[in-house]
């Protein structure tokens, strides 16, 4: 089928960074133009007048110390390193080091359309050194290990589209890769298409506590999934329509792949879930149980949540393999609102009782982290 729906996404994605990146001077303007009024480092200072000692500037046209995300993040040696992003589409892929520890990313505009870091591998494309293909972890844009990491007014993306590659079977294009414990994301953007959030740990036996607060991600198969202990407040998913299928179902919102020994998953909390895929043509959840362990027990709970008409509110959970039926999982709503959450049929909407609801809280998967949670 014509791929001119996705191709305007990818438009859409990149027209507002780049009318950002606009800002940027040219060759021939002398050095003081870059903090002309424009202030393309906004409230957040300037290489001249840094937030703090330790705060480097990514600017994409050269009025910062770097042009690119990656080459910040190499030179931010040490702990506690800021980095402040200038608006701009920043097309790379960038990969933070587990010794980074407690670095803070910043969209200088406070509009994460603004700043968009973003590439197009996925796990069917062939590595540069010819060693094989990139497989789902190697395809993400952006890739983050250490503990204490946060990230505000940013889009993390992953462009890759089906259509363009006809043939492929590695369709996996993670948009972010994140594993470390407290990690935080305020006002950010996930955009992609298969597996475009993976929310996931360092180690089998580690269990990561990550934070989404008023974010947004889209994308169809898949498109949140991992092994983290990962709250979503005040979230938005968005489901997308697929021109290459005609009926459902078009795609899976969450794939938690939970450890066994894990009492915390994924939890969904006043948020919502839209669609522009027709009615019931998407499936709220399966479970991810990797060959990686074979012992996993997904975990999510979503609760006080609209769950739009996109949502199969008769049959919202499926299996991903043989062997590991959803039912066997720990999936369980809570006074969830909309179209999507109407129960018809009881056996396939498993509802968490209010004592067990009470558990299931932000704070009750955070432990003694208290991520802020404001703008």
């Amino acid at each position: 089928m014509p791929s001119s729906l996705p191709v305007s996404r990818r438009g859409l994605l990149l027209a507002g960074a780049s009318a950002a990146t606009a800002l940027a001077p040219t060759a021939e303007a002398p050095a003081r133009a870059a903090s002309h009024p424009r202030r393309p480092f906004g409230r957040y200072g300037s290489p001249a007048d840094r937030l703090t000692p330790r705060a480097l500037y990514v600017h994409p046209g050269g009025a910062g110390d770097f042009t690119s995300v990656q080459a910040a993040v190499t030179a931010a040696t040490g702990a506690g390193r800021v980095l402040v992003l200038a608006p701009g589409a920043y097309r790379e892929t960038v990969s933070v080091a587990a010794d980074r520890t407690d670095m803070t990313w910043i969209g200088a505009s406070r509009n994460p359309r603004d700043v968009v870091i973003v590439y197009d591998n996925a796990a069917g494309t062939p590595k540069p050194d010819g060693s094989g293909n990139h497989g789902t972890s190697g395809s993400a844009t952006t890739t983050v290990r250490p503990d204490g990491f946060t990230a505000r007014w940013i889009t993390f993306a992953n462009d890759w589209l089906r259509a363009d590659h006809p043939g492929t079977s590695g369709t996996q294009a993670v948009a972010l890769k994140v594993q470390g414990d407290r990690s935080a994301f305020t006002h950010c953007r996930f955009l992609g298409h298969q597996d475009t959030l993976y929310a996931d740990s360092t180690a089998l036996g580690t269990f990561a506590r990550q934070y989404f607060s008023h974010c947004y991600a889209e994308g169809d198969v898949d498109f949140v999934f991992g092994r983290a202990t990962a709250v979503f407040e005040h979230c938005h998913f968005r489901t997308l329509i697929r021109p290459d299928l005609t009926g459902a179902p078009h795609g899976f919102v969450f794939a938690p792949s939970t450890a066994g020994a894990n009492p915390r998953g994924y939890l969904v909390t006043r948020s919502r879930i839209s669609s522009e895929a027709p009615d019931g043509f998407y499936k709220l959840a399966r479970p991810w149980v990797p060959g990686s362990d074979p012992t996993a027990r997904p975990m999510l709970t979503v609760r006080d949540t609209h769950l739009g008409p996109g949502i199969d509110a008769v049959a919202p959970y499926t299996d991903m393999a043989s062997g590991h039926p959803w039912q066997d999982q720990r999936f369980a709503e809570y006074r969830n609102s909309g179209p999507g959450a109407v129960v018809t049929v009881p056996e396939n909407r498993p509802q968490l009782s209010r004592a067990q609801a009470a558990a299931l809280t932000r704070e009750g998967h955070l432990g003694d982290w208290r991520p802020r949670t404001g703008a």
